[in-house]
């Protein structure tokens, strides 16, 4: 399978390409040598930041072999839901969403019997479902499609709240994702051990609630620029940064 697709077109990315790859960098640095070893046997020398975009790039396939992963990306659910009913909900939660598919692409790497390449495709959409259930409006809300139908303007720009938290918040920061991925993960030990500890479930439903922040301070046609970024940017940075050490704790786990 082709990995890497750098000339399709960067459109609908969660996290945009930046935030995704910030998210893989900061997991590698926290796997363990077993876990390398098994990724390294799986990838080659290709890094885990090179392959965290592409189940983003392949929206682009043209023979729309991928069509059916497009759901996967999301989870929508009510706004400001209890723990109780978010549970219920993604318990009842239809097949091929964010939830079930990040469970089911643990469950083929952790089998005996899946091949090589189901193995490469179940890692690469692993490393991206991570990262997705850490954007916030990926667990949004259904009737405006996780922000997408909330038209704002970014810097006098037109866009959707969506695409602000995507793409534009994580750019807005002018660094590489090498430079963001080394000015997020300065925690100690402890504080790392503290963000990983938690289920995927738990996950998610933190994301929620910082979604539910999110729509709270947001309205259509609203202009953002240097205010919404002083408000939100210590959510982004601590949602990139959570991603990045539970993705390397699951990976941890799948290669004990």
């Amino acid at each position: 399978m082709g990995l890497l697709l750098p000339l399709l077109p960067l459109t609908g990315f969660a996290w945009g390409p930046t935030g995704h790859r910030v998210v893989a960098e900061i997991a590698y640095q926290h796997l363990t040598p077993e876990a390398r070893k098994a990724i390294t046997a799986l990838l080659g020398r290709q890094p885990l930041a090179m392959i965290a975009n592409w189940p983003d790039f392949i929206k682009s396939d043209t023979t729309h072999k991928y069509d059916h992963t497009s759901s996967w990306h999301y989870m929508d659910f009510p706004g400001n839901i209890s723990r109780e009913k978010f549970n219920a909900l993604l318990a009842a939660g239809k097949s091929g969403h964010l939830y079930d598919e990040t469970l089911a692409m643990i469950k083929q790497l952790k089998s005996a019997t899946a091949t090589k390449e189901q193995k490469i495709f179940a890692l690469t959409f692993l490393v991206h479902l991570l990262g997705d259930m850490h954007q916030p409006l990926h667990v949004g809300r259904d009737e405006d499609q996780g922000g997408n139908k909330i038209s704002v303007f970014w810097f006098n720009q037109p866009t959707n709240l969506h695409r602000v938290w995507d793409e534009h918040l994580v750019e807005f920061q002018q660094l590489s994702y090498t430079e963001y991925a080394r000015a997020l993960d300065i925690e100690p030990a402890a504080k790392v051990k503290q963000l990983q500890s938690g289920s995927i479930q738990d996950w998610m439903y933190e994301s929620h609630i910082l979604s539910d922040k999110i729509y709270a301070k947001t309205r259509e046609g609203d202009k953002l620029s240097f205010r919404y970024n002083y408000w939100f940017l210590d959510n982004l940075n601590q949602q990139l940064l959570k991603g990045g050490l539970r993705l390397a704790a699951v990976l941890n786990g799948i290669f004990k």
